[in-house]
């Protein structure tokens, strides 16, 4: 599993990062930063989801009121949202 972060569409109301460590507050430019991901496309970041945070990474997805963070099962289906 997967999730793919817009960080571009972000606008930094920093909901991601109260559901899951992996994100963190970018204060700088008011965004969240998704730590040891891979830019795959300018803006777009893309990290492998621990089995242990799952649960936490399908959460901050669906919290986020711009849809700016996907979850992508290994099959390349998007789970969330």
């Amino acid at each position: 599993m997967k999730v793919e972060y817009d960080r571009d569409t972000c606008t930094g109301i920093f909901q991601c990062v109260d559901e899951w460590e992996a994100f963190t507050k970018n204060l700088d430019d008011g965004k969240a930063d998704l730590e040891d991901a891979e830019e795959v496309e300018d803006g777009t970041f893309v990290r492998e989801v621990p089995e242990d945070a799952e649960f936490d990474a399908k959460f901050a997805a669906r919290v986020c009121p711009v849809e700016a963070i996907r979850i992508i099962d290994d099959d390349g289906e998007q789970l969330v949202p």
